[in-house]
């Protein structure tokens, strides 16, 4: 076990992003490594974007590796040390795939045999590189890519289970072997991305030389139990506890390379408390190398089209000053903490019940609210990947066995055994009471409803309920037998627009004959299954626009509500 764990960032430059390689201003980053420095961390992630580097299979480009080397020194002369990540990738919700594998040259990256083996080249070129660096400690072969190999990526490099399980592409052991043949024996990690099937767990255990956990609370963890909640503060340390369960070697070092706190889930004023909980829940596990926050800088607002959220992550501003988060980082790294964690023999224990909501409506934006359906392209770190209502989430088993061995890899915090399961009432975190006060005289129902989560639409029958129960977060309603008075969930289902005037619109069509056929639409303009009662605020909704061609309308899962 280390005896000390190392704490550093994501290195996310304050002037033009990752795309700072396309222009590269060493006295920029410098002085971003300087403010770095002055909290006192002691590694950087690097990001060198894959198709800015090797433009193409058989180019890749010299200054580019100069100028990373360059910041590599640069690191080194403010006392940090550096990791490097090979391809890149997926970021922020940007794909940086190079164009020879792309549209026209479309090609397989984890199963062409000439894709593979420039990715390989291109892993040796730049540990060789900085092989000879003392303050390089290693390279992540990739961040997350196996989010390239299945849904919900719009356009995936499938893979079968086959090769998923022998291992593929930029995580074959060709690649893996690549940064250690050009440097000795640094340190080789893969990072990958929880529910993305892109390999077995045959290939997952013995990859590199440590595990490397991304902790994002905003998978569902948060909106469920709040921003206080055991499970949200102890989220790093789950995935801390789950990766050693899955390890062959119960020993093997695990790697916090991404933690971070996400507004809204978690409020600027709570984030300095986000993370005294988690880097404490993180130092009471055994075996943990360093803890890697995302991120160094705020994005800059004159950059377009990022996920709300990545504009407020960095520990510090995007003009270099510190925030609440960086100088309780900085303050934890003062103290040196002693590491010396009690060996467990239960996982982690976590309270199941779901908190208050801890977050008042975000404003439209171009994220998708806690809860909605994502409308754009996936964030580059974890999201579980949507299911069919009814299919059962993976549990978080208050007892973690290591699956060869059989011992408990942890200890209990108090007595109660609980199982955390995400379930899909995932909910927009909406002031309950606000909502309640829409429906005058529902006093009762109201303060019911305002106790529990809010709801996700229901499943309507014309008349019985068929047998059995429904699943985690539904719930199944008679359309004969309701009753506003009943109905606990009333306060979210009530309109705050009025109806309409009828009216006959102009036809779209000048020519057509009216009177001859007459035209029925069956229409779900949003599924009912993980779809919130109360609404999202992004566009993201069918909206009709041939109006003048429906004689009527049936609208499928509807849900009543009260004028």
């Amino acid at each position: 076990m280390p005896s000390a764990v190392r704490f550093g960032v994501n290195y996310t430059p304050s002037v033009g992003w990752f795309h700072h390689w396309l222009d590269f201003d060493l006295d920029s980053v410098r002085a971003d490594l300087d403010s770095i420095a002055a909290l006192g961390l002691d590694h950087i992630r690097v990001f060198p974007l894959w198709p800015y580097f090797q433009p193409n299979r058989t180019l890749i480009r010299p200054r580019a590796v100069e100028q990373l080397v360059a910041l590599a020194d640069a690191a080194a002369e403010r006392g940090l040390d550096v990791n490097v990540d090979g391809l890149q990738g997926h970021l922020s919700s940007f794909d940086f795939l190079p164009a020879w594998t792309q549209t026209w040259h479309r090609r397989n990256i984890f199963t062409d045999p000439t894709v593979v083996e420039g990715e390989a080249e291109y892993l040796r070129t730049l540990a060789a590189a900085l092989a000879d660096r003392p303050n390089f400690i290693g390279m992540t072969i990739g961040n997350e890519v196996n989010q390239f190999a299945a849904g919900p990526h719009p356009d995936p490099d499938r893979i079968t289970p086959s090769r998923r399980a022998r291992g593929c592409g930029a995580c074959s052991p060709r690649a893996r072997r690549a940064p250690r043949e050009a440097a000795s024996a640094r340190l080789v990690r893969r990072r990958l991305v929880p529910g993305r099937p892109a390999l077995h767990t045959r290939t997952l255990r013995p990859s590199g030389d440590m595990t490397a956990v991304h902790s994002w609370v905003f998978n569902g963890t948060a909106q469920r139990h709040g921003r206080t909640g055991t499970a949200t503060e102890h989220h790093a340390a789950y995935l801390v506890e789950l990766s050693k369960a899955w390890a062959d070697d119960p020993r093997r070092p695990v790697w916090v390379q991404e933690v971070g706190a996400p507004a809204p889930l978690i409020h600027a004023e709570h984030a300095a408390a986000f993370t005294e909980a988690t880097v404490a829940g993180v130092l009471d596990c055994t075996d943990v190398w360093g803890v890697t926050w995302w991120c160094s800088h705020d994005v800059a607002r004159d950059l377009a089209d990022f996920p709300e959220l990545e504009y407020s992550l960095g520990l510090l501003t995007n003009d270099r000053q510190p925030k609440p988060a960086g100088r309780t980082l900085a303050r934890i790294v003062k103290e040196q903490r002693p590491y010396a964690p009690a060996v467990r023999t239960t996982a982690l224990v976590v309270d199941t019940t779901p908190a208050a909501p801890s977050a008042p409506p975000a404003a439209p934006s171009s994220r998708p609210s806690p809860g909605s359906p994502p409308t754009g392209p996936p964030h580059h770190r974890s999201r579980e990947p949507r299911r069919r209502q009814g299919t059962p989430r993976g549990p978080w088993h208050h007892r973690c066995r290591h699956p060869r061995s059989g011992h408990r890899v942890a200890r209990p915090h108090d007595d109660t055994e609980h199982t955390v399961n995400l379930s899909r009432r995932t909910v927009l975190l909406a002031a309950t009471g606000a909502a309640a006060g829409l429906v005058p005289g529902l006093s009762g129902t109201a303060g019911a409803a305002t106790r529990n989560l809010q709801p996700y639409a229901s499943y309507w029958y014309p008349d019985s309920l068929p047998s059995g129960t429904p699943g985690t977060g539904i719930t199944w309603r008679s359309l004969k037998a309701w009753r506003a008075e009943n109905d606990t969930d009333l306060a979210f289902n009530a309109a705050a627009v009025p109806l309409a005037a009828r009216f006959t619109p102009t036809h779209a069509n000048t020519t057509a004959r009216s009177g001859q056929a007459r035209i029925q639409s069956l229409v779900s303009f949003g599924p009912t299954s993980s779809n919130p009662a109360q609404g999202a605020p992004t566009a993201d909704y069918y909206a009709l626009t041939h109006w003048s061609y429906v004689d009527e309308l049936v609208f499928w899962a509807a849900r009543p509500v009260r004028d």
